[in-house]
């Protein structure tokens, strides 16, 4: 009884906490936004110097950057635009950068036809960055970055692939092409940089590649259904480690790994630049003035002799979290489908959740079938669980004639237990250790259906036809509370001071209030789970009725 009062005490403060910290982000005093025109004045301190000084805006030699943004406002007639199957570009020719990327095939909302924006300029800047910095490279100049050219200002993808190149050129005689390739169907873009050194001196660069976004964008997640959106990387060492604008406001990154890749996520949805897999790179990052993040890679320097050509290239990655995709392209990049520590059992059920989806193509029976399979398969656990929690109940009346015996002797007392224990056969932890070992295939599978972008927009049945949002109509969450009401009432509890046991009644209740703004994904796969679990118990209490095991 004390355990399950300090439980109930706990769960009280955490909610109470909740409260406050939502209370406080929609009502408290805000970060001021910075104006269009200090945004302009910020971006453009951050781009990686050969001094590391912040207030330098192009990269040069091979320090690692301090962070990249664009020098100046994007005039319009800087920006070119790109449009493939899958993706809407502007390419601002001012260095080169993308700064908006929208997502074709993923609207806002579910039946609008704008487009999800994952780059992004305005307000919400959030730009994909890149360069040739070093003694002879473009972005090191003195001057400022680099003006590049292009033929078009408007490129369409009419076959498989789309080529967009960029052209820069020095009176000294170094020309580069910065050239854009997008393939059909895919989020991956190949960034490649081709200089032809004309000089009849050694040009020495070294490419850079970073992501730029405000710390104080807008974000959609809730105290109720919380999202990560930040910066991420990976090394050799670690494939995935989440670094969060906090971190990269504590203390800057700067690691050398071999491969390697730094990306930015927000949900279902990723950017990350991923450099040669086989050379050694330094990942870094920046806070600016604490309203721009950066995360960015650099990969070795490189030296193009007289009369040479050399290309370099690096591949950055702007759309869903699609895992199969994403373990293409670089090792751990699919784990920014952040499953957390139970990742490995997460991806496990969601190949589980992939299959049923493609034998009944519909993601809400999907999830209805895998809580039968997954509650199935725990079912001799909850066995043990149920039957092991009504011996120890039916001992309650021995455990108080022992208390009345032995009073404040402890150590005769717990002798005493013991040898109870013993002679009835009973494991006083036979109820804990089942739940224990069910609870992280049943978290594993909440963060699947938590993070999984294909749940994004997916229809189920009537009114629901998205079920990565909240159930319009709250019929979900109603009848989850009213069947953790009916298992609540049948199972019977040790608890015995009125208070505890109203709080207790009273959890249904919360509870369902909780769900009111989980997404109906995820509802269903509760209310479905409990439903379950009374049919289990039913099943359960029969079984043991008919063996003398008394279930009151």
């Amino acid at each position: 009884m004390e355990s399950q009062r300090s439980f109930l005490i706990i769960g009280l403060a955490l909610v109470s906490f909740l409260l406050w910290q939502q209370w406080h982000d929609e009502y408290g005093p805000q970060p001021t936004q910075p104006t269009e025109a200090q945004q302009t004045s910020q971006v453009s301190q951050g781009v990686p110097s050969f001094d590391d000084k912040q207030t330098q805006d192009v990269p040069t030699g091979d320090s690692v950057p301090n962070a990249v943004p664009m020098q100046q406002s994007a005039n319009a007639n800087r920006i070119i635009e790109v449009k493939t199957d899958t993706l809407d570009l502007r390419i601002d020719l001012l260095g080169g950068d993308v700064i908006t990327a929208d997502l074709l095939k993923f609207p806002v909302v579910q039946g609008s036809d704008e487009p999800y924006s994952l780059l992004r300029s305005g307000k919400n800047l959030y730009v994909a960055q890149s360069g040739l910095t070093g003694p002879q490279g473009p972005d090191g100049s003195a001057q400022g970055r680099p003006v590049y050219s292009a033929q078009n200002n408007r490129y369409e993808m009419d076959g498989d692939t789309l080529i967009v190149p960029l052209t820069w050129k020095n009176d000294q005689g170094l020309s580069v092409t910065k050239t854009f390739t997008f393939v059909k169907g895919r989020y991956d873009v190949n960034v490649s940089y081709t200089v032809d050194n004309q000089t009849g001196a050694t040009a020495n660069v070294q490419q850079y590649a970073q992501l730029k976004q405000i710390i104080d964008a807008e974000d959609d997640g809730n105290m109720f259904m919380p999202t990560y959106r930040g910066a991420a990387y990976s090394t050799e060492e670690d494939r995935y480690t989440k670094y969060s604008f906090d971190d990269i406001g504590d203390d800057d990154l700067k690691e050398s790994t071999k491969a390697g890749w730094v990306g930015m996520l927000e949900h279902y949805f990723v950017s990350a630049w991923v450099p040669d897999q086989t050379a050694e790179n330094t990942l870094y990052s920046r806070n600016l003035a604490n309203q721009f993040a950066v995360i960015g890679v650099l990969p070795p320097a490189d030296t193009i002799a007289p009369g040479e050509t050399k290309t370099i290239s690096t591949t950055l990655y702007m759309g869903p979290k699609d895992q199969d995709e994403l373990a293409k392209i670089a090792r751990g990049l699919d784990l920014t489908v952040d499953y957390g520590i139970l990742w490995w059992i997460s991806q496990t059920l969601f190949s589980l959740l992939t299959f049923l989806h493609s034998l009944v193509n519909n993601w809400g029976v999907a999830i209805i079938l895998i809580t039968v399979v997954v509650k199935g398969a725990m079912y001799w656990l909850t066995k043990k669980q149920y039957e092991s929690m009504a011996r120890m109940r039916n001992l309650a009346p021995k455990m108080q004639q022992l208390k009345d015996r032995f009073g404040d002797d402890r150590q005769k007392m717990s002798q005493a237990m013991m040898e109870l224990y013993r002679k009835e056969k009973v494991n006083p932890m036979g109820g804990c250790l089942p739940l224990l070992l069910q609870m992280p295939i049943f978290l594993a599978l909440y963060w699947v259906l938590m993070e999984s972008v294909e749940l994004r927009h997916a229809d189920f049945v009537l009114w629901i036809t998205d079920l990565s949002v909240k159930d319009p109509y709250f019929v979900l969450p109603i009848l989850t509370g009213l069947s953790m009401y009916l298992l609540q009432k049948l199972q019977p509890t040790t608890i015995t001071d009125p208070m505890q046991q109203k709080i207790m009644q009273f959890m249904p209740v919360a509870m369902s209030v909780f769900f009111l703004w989980f997404p109906a994904g995820l509802v269903l796969y509760w209310l479905v789970s409990n439903v379950i679990t009374l049919v289990q118990a039913k099943m359960i209490y029969a079984s043991m009725e008919k063996r003398g095991i008394s279930s009151k």
